[in-house]
């Protein structure tokens, strides 16, 4: 989701800057690998005591936690604008918004998604057995989380963890550790005890120390390399993790689709925080009998964006969050124009900006041999390309390494559906692009190299606990028709097994009953 970045330190601190003006807003510590080592001993000690806690328990410490947002949430937006360069307005939702109803979501619904479920056994409940499962707690929960969306992204994967009983350390960006204090500092005002969650900032470092500590797992959410990384590190303690990566995210729109409404999409989809969006779009494939009318429409919709400091109130798209990231959107846009490609409106960064401020860019004359339609911009640019039947769409959506979300704009919405259910994505919207990580209830995860594993949703939750299966005989004054001792009787009883019993037939698993009945009443001998 998120580039790697540079770190910005002073001796044992991280600076965080204001990247549109370049003002320092404040500065956190460079957690040391002991420290990370100690936050996740105390996170070990509170565990057991958190997790003995109901769900209504942990729903209302919650709870507690969300009033606190929603009585600061001017500040909190303030402070993830200044940190990141997005607009207050997208602060608000994109991420305060959507945290806002998760927490509700799962504070309320947790209990029932979490709560044991049953599991049918077939015939063997004909010999009185049964089985369930239960969900218990992972025990510490390690997650690294992005600069991309510093607030709801982390703090969506806190709640979910606490409600499932597990207690949480989670490090920050090292662009972004205010917004990780602060998300602290609202939960230690609720009234969570010390030691559930712990904060740890700092750079890479940091973070490795934290897959090296023994937590029990790891959410990572990053670059598709770090990732790997991540990964790789993880392994050698066998520490289960969710990788939420890269995305190169297709946009489809068919020939019948509203033309102006998926001009917008598009627009919003390619540019909301500056395009730095793992869900972004960032492959627009538009059937040719509109493409004419389509790309009128979106240039004339980017030339109204108004472009500037994220915290004045008109401000449409922000700065970009580092110097760094702008660098490779370029390269990107560079040598998709070195290759034949034409830059509609933008193509290169804001003249004379004090910040990494990169115009909202149309490109077309692109196609799959340029870097900007293959690897992840993480930028304000949308590349556009036509197709001519919906077979080819289709080839052109899936020929990618990425598959985290994609869209299709279409007025008929079985046509929708069929060509959905082809694109290899961990989520294709029919007429919506880019924010269905904002809706709680539904599972948030990629295929191919977008990632392993899912948060949000009972799919997520599920990703936070240990799934237990508990078996039970009601019939426990009578031994196993399959122990021993092996006679004659009982050989042709398990031939009949075989045949009839494993047939998944009732009828059949009926007709084995004398047998059966012998087989209970005979003597060992």
């Amino acid at each position: 989701m998120a580039q790697t970045m540079p770190v910005r330190s002073s001796g044992a601190e991280l600076v965080s800057r204001n990247p549109a003006t370049g003002e320092e807003i404040g500065r956190a510590p460079q957690t040391m690998p002991e420290e990370v080592a100690r936050a996740v001993g105390r996170a070990r000690e509170a565990q057991p005591e958190w997790s003995k806690r109901r769900f209504s328990e942990r729903g209302r410490l919650i709870m507690k936690a969300r009033k606190i947002i929603l009585n600061e949430m001017e500040e909190i937006a303030l402070l993830i604008s200044r940190e990141t360069g997005k607009p207050v307005s997208e602060a608000f939702s994109m991420e305060l918004a959507t945290t806002l109803d998760l927490m509700q979501y799962f504070a309320r619904k947790a209990a029932s998604l979490l709560s044991p479920r049953r599991i049918s056994v077939g015939q063997y409940a004909l010999m009185g057995r049964s089985s369930y499962e239960i969900y218990k707690p992972l025990g510490v929960v390690g997650i690294i989380s992005p600069w991309n969306f510093p607030w709801a992204t982390p703090l969506d994967e806190v709640v979910m963890a606490l409600l499932a009983g597990n207690t949480v350390v989670l490090k920050p960006s090292e662009l972004t550790p205010l917004t990780g204090l602060k998300i602290k500092d609202v939960f230690d005002r609720a009234g969570l005890a010390d030691g559930v969650l712990e904060v740890v900032t700092g750079d890479g470092s940091t973070g490795a120390a934290l897959v090296g500590a023994g937590v029990d797992k790891i959410i990572f959410t990053g670059s598709v390399a770090t990732g790997k990384r991540v990964a790789e590190a993880a392994a050698k303690y066998l520490t289960p993790v969710v990788l939420e990566l890269g995305g190169k995210d297709p946009m489809i729109v068919l020939d019948d689709a509203n033309i102006p409404n998926a001009a917008r999409g598009a627009i919003w989809g390619a540019f909301a925080n500056s395009g730095q969006c793992c869900a972004a779009v960032e492959r627009c494939y538009v059937h040719e009998s509109i493409a004419e009318r389509f790309i009128t429409e979106v240039v004339t919709e980017t030339k109204r964006l108004r472009q500037s400091i994220g915290t004045e109130q008109t401000a449409d798209v922000g700065a970009m969050t580092s110097e760094r990231q702008l660098l490779a959107v370029q390269r990107h846009v560079d040598e998709a124009i070195d290759k034949g490609a034409t830059a509609l409106t933008g193509g290169d960064r804001v003249p004379d900006s004090a910040g990494p401020f990169f115009e909202p860019t149309v490109l077309v004359n692109v196609n799959h041999d340029m870097d900007v339609m293959r690897d992840e911009t993480f930028g304000p640019v949308l590349p556009i390309m036509t197709f001519k039947t919906d077979e080819e769409a289709v080839r052109l959506a899936n020929d990618s390494i990425y598959g985290l979300t994609a869209s299709v704009w279409t007025g008929n919405i079985a046509r929708g559906r069929r060509l959905a259910e082809r694109i290899d994505a961990g989520t294709v919207m029919i007429n919506e692009v880019l924010y269905t990580h904002g809706i709680a209830s539904t599972p948030w995860g990629g295929v191919k190299q977008s990632g392993l594993g899912h948060t949000h949703g009972r799919r997520g939750l599920l990703e936070l606990v240990s799934a237990r299966h508990i078996h039970v005989n009601r019939l426990s004054f009578l031994p196993d028709l399959w122990w021993f001792g092996y006679t004659p009787e009982a050989g042709r009883l398990f031939r009949g097994f075989a045949r009839r019993f494993a047939s998944g037939s009732i009828f059949q698993a009926m007709l084995l009953l004398p047998q059966m009945i012998r087989r209970l009443t005979e003597r060992r001998p």
